[in-house]
């Protein structure tokens, strides 16, 4: 299956990717950074799957969320009926549970299932039995129950089943895991699971007080944002697979099951802005937890409750998507200076306390050792937003940002009451404007660059306009919007930044699609310089990338026509709700 071809359904604890023909190719339990349970996404499907649907196995002929839910509906077409699949992971109460609801909807139609499950991403076969007519799959910590109204039979390291579903028939099929050491869990009342999942996800939509003319993109972009959030500590993790490939066949292959700090500040944001305060609030206290320590430990990411040590490793009994080799867990990237991520930081506390958040005395303690940080650290070169793997450099983004967090340090001052040395951060912050707009800027073309000295163009400098650095009718921004429109767009997409073998920015081989948030960036600038037509053209191009149910990858490579990246990411549809709001 493509990228694209997959759903998401979620407890805002873990997810599942539903392919298009009704296989469950992707799942970890019970976080997600766990290891996967289904990892047929990354192998084939004896490293685990769970397939149902019409016998002869045949991708649906139309799919759908219910209005405003993660609750996801399959329908077949076939010779003798229509059959219709509802996936959903119901908001957990202790164990995880994935729950499939097969319906006759006309007709009598076969219907067949596969069961493979593998633990250890794919890597560990368990031992099954069966008990009290119930399925029991064990392997080490981990034990899966698998709950059919219909009996599933053994064989080849898998259990199948075929049976017929008539008009007006519904049979419920559960899937649960818990620790191994534990006794079975309590079954749960799939119908009435249904009708509260269903409810929960409509109040929640509910007060959603976006009402522009893309309400519909832009709620689906929010309810994905929210499946993406980890309820337990208020972590949100930029996506819920690891080593979907940003090039097919390529190495450029990541982990982003973790809580990226810029990745949820820009998350918050679009909540904030939205009328989900409560969702910041506890990203808030979930910050300050992992944060906790000397300013200078500060990592880009943690783990969902804030772990530090996210080793990074490869998986070399996985072939990898279209083999797209190698599959990673963790990520190096944790080690990483990126001082990008202090202005982020601040300004998503900023904007939580402008919109309503009440003070907390130990974040603004906290954000006084981070301005610390920054103030004798600016002037360092980093691996910057983009986390590139070649030489450290003095990125302009990276520099912004750092006038991004002493500018909300003064505004924190002298809107909401606190003390601190702002005369000092007022200086400093001038400077620093001063210097990006001397070492960053290249006045020949008339437009910044990636970096100081550089004259590679960088998509991250279309944000200069969002966080205030420059308003958007300066000579200097159109020019930087003109120069790339003119040589860093791809099939009227915008590129990171050049990807060429000359090019040693990232000290990676091989090319990448176009990073969708980059688009949507353009988008918003252009709307804010008054171009909304071309703002609009280039938004409802970009929505029409979204698959059959409204979700996005990381990237979308022209060369193929095809999503590319970890998927859905958070990345693309934040920027994609922020877009909306500039053209409303």
């Amino acid at each position: 299956m493509r990228i694209e071809d997959y759903a998401l359904i979620g407890d805002m604890q873990s997810a599942a990717l539903v392919a298009r023909d009704g296989s469950i190719d992707w799942l970890c339990l019970p976080r997600f950074d766990s290891p996967a349970c289904f990892a047929a996404l990354l192998g084939s499907e004896r490293n685990g799957h769970w397939w149902l649907g019409p016998t002869g196995r045949q991708p649906a002929t139309r799919r759908r969320y219910r209005p405003d839910t993660l609750i996801l509906e399959s329908e077949w077409d076939t010779p003798t009926g229509t059959l219709r699949v509802i996936d959903f992971m119901p908001p957990r109460d202790v164990n995880p549970d994935v729950v499939r609801i097969v319906e006759g909807v006309s007709g009598t139609v076969e219907v067949s299932t596969t069961l493979r499950v593998r633990f250890d991403y794919g890597r560990i076969v368990p031992w099954v039995r069966r008990t009290d007519g119930h399925l029991q799959a064990i392997g080490g910590p981990d034990s899966a129950w698998m709950h059919s109204p219909v009996p599933l039979k053994g064989g080849d390291y898998a259990h199948r089943a075929t049976f017929h579903v008539k008009e007006g028939e519904r049979l419920s099929f559960v899937f649960t895991w818990h620790p191994s050491h534990e006794p079975m869990p309590a079954q749960i009342h799939c119908e009435n699971q249904l009708e509260e999942t269903e409810a929960m996800w409509a109040d929640w939509v509910a007060r959603c007080t976006y009402e522009g003319p893309y309400r519909e993109a832009v709620v689906r972009s929010l309810i994905t944002l929210k499946a993406l959030t980890y309820a337990p500590t208020g972590g949100i993790v930029a996506a819920p697979t690891t080593s979907l490939p940003e090039d097919l066949g390529g190495v450029r292959n990541w982990d982003y099951r973790y809580c990226w700090l810029r990745d949820a500040t820009m998350t918050l944001d679009a909540l904030i802005g939205s009328g989900y305060l409560d969702e910041a609030a506890a990203w808030r206290a979930w910050l300050l937890r992992a944060i906790a320590g000397r300013p200078q430990d500060l990592q880009i990411m943690y783990g969902v409750a804030g772990e530090r040590r996210l080793t990074e490793l490869q998986l070399g009994w996985l072939d990898g998507y279209e083999d797209s080799r190698p599959v990673r867990i963790g990520n190096q990237a944790v080690n990483q200076l990126q001082l990008d991520v202090y202005g982020e930081v601040m300004n998503c506390l900023y904007a939580s306390r402008a919109m309503g958040l009440p003070p907390d005395d130990r974040a603004w303690s906290i954000q006084r050792e981070l301005l610390d940080y920054v103030e004798d650290h600016w002037h360092e070169p980093d691996e910057g937003l983009w986390e590139v793997r070649g030489p450290r450099r003095h990125f302009t983004h990276s520099k912004m940002m750092c006038w991004v967090a002493l500018d909300r340090a003064v505004r924190y001052v002298q809107e909401f009451g606190r003390t601190g040395p702002v005369d000092r951060w007022l200086a400093l912050r001038d400077t620093i404007h001063a210097e990006i707009c001397d070492k960053g800027y290249d006045p020949r073309r008339n437009t910044f660059t990636q970096s100081y000295g550089s004259a590679e163009l960088d998509a991250s400098l279309l944000m200069m306009p969002s966080v205030g650095f420059l308003p958007p009718d300066d000579p200097r921004v159109r020019g930087t919007v003109a120069a790339i429109e003119k040589e860093l767009m791809s099939d009227g997409f915008v590129l990171r930044y050049p990807v060429a073998a000359d090019n040693d920015v990232d000290g990676l081989p091989g090319g990448e699609g176009a990073f969708l948030a980059c688009s949507f960036w353009l988008v918003e600038v252009l709307a804010k310089q008054g171009r909304k037509e071309e703002a609009t053209q280039l938004f409802e191009r970009l929505l029409a990338l979204r698959n059959d149910v409204g979700l996005l990858a990381e990237e979308f490579d022209p060369r193929y026509g095809r999503q590319v990246g970890n998927f859905p990411q958070a990345f693309s549809h934040v920027p994609l709700i922020l877009a909306a709001r500039a053209l409303s």
